[in-house]
C-alpha cells in the first residue's frame, strides 16, 4: 500500500514539474507583451479636440525628490515655482498618447535646452514629446515652440508667483487668482490638482489656437481642498 502511494506521488510530482515548465513562458511571456503594452500607440497624430496646458508648482515635485535626484530643477540656484509640466493633446474624453509619427524619440539637446527656463528638465521634454507631442501632429521643433506659446498665453497671478515663500489658501482661490488674471478664462476651463494637502498643478485647456475653452472632463477632477500648501522651493 505505501509503494503505491509513494508510486502515485511521484508521477503527481512529475506531471507538476512538467505543467510549470509548460506554464512558466507562457507567464513570462505575458508578463512581456503587458509591459511592451504600457507605451503602445493610442491615438492618431494630429486627431484630438483640444490641449491641456499643465503648470506644475516645483516645490511639491521637489519635495518629494531623493537628494541629487532631478537636481537641474530642484538643486540649482534659481528658485522654480510654476513650470510646464506638458502640453497635452486631449478628446472631450481621454487623451491619445504615444502616437506612431516619423519623428525620433529622442530630442535633441538643441531643441531643449532653449525651454529649460520653463521646462527644465531634458528627461521631461523627451518624455512629453514621446507620450503627448508626438500625438499633436507636430514636428519636435513645433511641438516645443507650441509649449512656449502657450505659456505665454497664460498670465501667472502674482501673488503664486514668489515660490521662496510658503503659503496656504484654498484650491478654489488658486483657480480664481488664474482666472482675474487671465480675461477670457473660465473656471470651467481650468482644474486645479493636489498632492495629498499640497498644490501640484494647475491645468488650463486650450483650443488648437491657444484660446481659453471650457473642459468638462478636466474641470470635474478638480481638487476640492479648503487648505493647500503652496511649500517654498528647496
Amino acid at each position: 500500500m505505501t509503494g503505491k502511494l509513494l508510486s502515485a506521488l511521484g508521477h503527481a510530482t512529475l506531471a507538476m514539474a512538467v505543467l510549470c515548465c509548460v506554464l512558466l513562458p507562457a507567464n513570462a511571456t505575458f508578463a512581456q507583451e503587458n509591459n511592451q503594452s504600457r507605451n503602445q500607440a493610442r491615438g492618431q497624430a494630429g486627431v484630438f479636440d483640444f490641449y491641456v496646458l499643465s503648470l506644475s508648482w516645483s516645490p511639491t515635485f521637489c519635495a518629494a525628490q531623493k537628494s541629487g535626484r532631478n537636481a537641474q530643477q530642484c538643486g540649482s540656484t534659481t528658485d522654480f515655482g510654476f513650470i510646464v509640466h506638458g502640453l497635452w493633446p486631449q478628446y472631450e474624453r481621454g487623451y491619445p498618447e504615444f502616437c506612431k509619427v516619423d519623428e525620433p524619440g529622442r530630442v535633441p539637446n538643441a531643441l531643449g535646452e532653449p525651454l529649460f527656463d520653463i521646462m527644465p528638465s531634458m528627461g521631461l521634454i523627451g518624455h512629453q514629446w514621446r507620450k503627448h507631442g508626438a500625438c499633436s501632429g507636430l514636428s519636435q521643433r513645433d511641438y516645443l515652440a507650441a509649449i512656449r506659446t502657450a505659456y505665454q498665453r497664460v498670465k501667472l497671478p502674482v501673488a503664486l508667483t514668489d515660490a521662496a515663500q510658503a503659503r496656504t489658501l484654498s484650491a478654489r482661490a488658486v483657480e480664481e487668482a488664474f482666472v482675474e488674471s487671465n480675461p477670457g478664462m473660465d473656471a470651467k476651463g481650468i482644474a486645479v490638482t493636489c498632492e495629498r494637502d499640497k498644490l501640484e498643478e494647475v491645468r488650463i485647456c486650450m483650443t488648437k489656437d491657444f484660446a481659453f475653452r471650457p473642459c468638462a472632463e478636466v474641470d470635474r477632477r478638480s481638487c476640492s481642498l479648503t487648505s493647500l500648501t503652496l511649500p517654498a522651493a528647496p
